[in-house]
C-alpha cells in the first residue's frame, strides 16, 4: 500500500471535520468527502469508496451506529471504520465494534495519533490494544443487553488457535503471545489470521468481543494468567 490512504469524515461538528481533514492533508492523506450525518456517510462511501472512515457516534438524521452497519454489510471492498466519540466508554460504543468497526478514538486525539491511527487501520489491523477493548467488552457484557454479536462456534479452531485466542483476549500482544507461548512471531501471526479466518472476523477487535461472547473468557477474569501459556484454553478458572 504505497499511496496515501483515502478517508471520509463523518462528524456533524464543522470544527471537527475542518480540524481533521486539516491534520490529515497536513500529513499527505487524502479527505476524499465529508458528511455530517450517518446517511450522507454511506452515501459518499458508495460514491467515493474510500480506505478509511472517520465516523462520529452521535449524529442527526442516522446516527454513527447504523451508518457503520449498513458500510459494512455485504458489499466487498468495505472501508475501515473508526469510531469517534467524546468519552472513552461511549455507551455506543461496544455495539459498533460489534458491528465491524476496527476501533474509536476520543476526540481529543493528538494530530499524531489521528495520523497513525489512519495508517494504522487502512493496513488492516485493529486500532484499539487489546486491553482497551477488553474493558470495554467486560463493561457492556457485564450488563447484557441487545448489542451482543450472535455467538461464534469455536469447534473450527483447533486447541492451540484457542490458546492463542484466550490470551490474545487478555491483552496480550503477538510479541507477548510468543514469549508466553515459546513462539516466533511469525507463527503468532499466522495463527491469529487463521483465527480470524476461521470466525469471519475482521480484526483483533472483534477477536475479543467474541472471546467474551462465547464463554471462552470470563468477565472478571485477571488480565494475565499463571503459568507459562501450556495449560491450554480449558483454564479459565478466575484466580486470586
Amino acid at each position: 500500500m504505497t499511496e496515501p490512504p483515502r478517508v471520509l469524515i463523518a462528524d456533524d461538528q464543522t470544527l471537527v471535520r475542518t480540524g481533521f481533514r486539516l491534520i490529515l492533508g497536513a500529513d499527505g492523506i487524502d479527505v476524499v468527502a465529508e458528511a455530517v450525518n450517518g446517511a450522507e456517510a454511506v452515501d459518499a462511501v458508495r460514491r467515493t469508496r474510500p480506505d478509511v472512515v472517520l465516523m462520529d457516534v452521535r449524529m442527526p438524521e442516522m446516527d454513527g451506529l447504523e451508518a457503520t452497519r449498513r458500510i459494512l454489510t455485504g458489499a466487498a471492498g468495505q472501508p475501515r471504520v473508526i469510531i469517534l466519540t467524546t468519552f472513552d466508554l461511549d455507551r455506543y460504543v461496544y455495539a459498533a465494534l460489534s458491528a465491524g468497526a476496527s476501533g474509536f478514538l476520543l476526540k481529543d486525539v493528538t494530530p499524531e495519533q489521528l495520523t497513525a491511527a489512519v495508517r494504522t487501520v487502512r493496513t488492516g489491523d485493529a486500532l484499539l490494544a487489546p486491553a482497551i477493548t477488553r474493558r470495554l467488552v467486560q463493561r457492556f457484557t457485564r450488563r447484557g443487553g441487545d448489542t451482543a454479536t450472535p455467538h461464534r462456534d469455536l469447534a473450527a479452531l483447533t486447541p492451540r488457535e484457542l490458546e492463542v485466542l484466550g490470551l490474545l483476549a487478555r491483552g496480550l500482544s503477538n510479541a507477548e503471545l510468543a514469549a508466553r507461548l515459546h513462539l516466533a512471531e511469525t507463527t503468532v501471526k499466522t495463527h491469529v489470521a487463521r483465527i480470524l479466518a476461521k470466525l469471519g472476523l475482521r480484526d483483533r477487535v472483534q477477536a475479543v468481543i467474541v472471546a467474551y461472547e462465547t464463554g471462552l473468557i470470563s468477565v472478571g477474569e485477571p488480565d494475565q494468567v499463571e503459568g507459562d501459556g501450556e495449560a491450554g484454553p480449558a483454564s479459565r478458572t478466575a484466580l486470586p
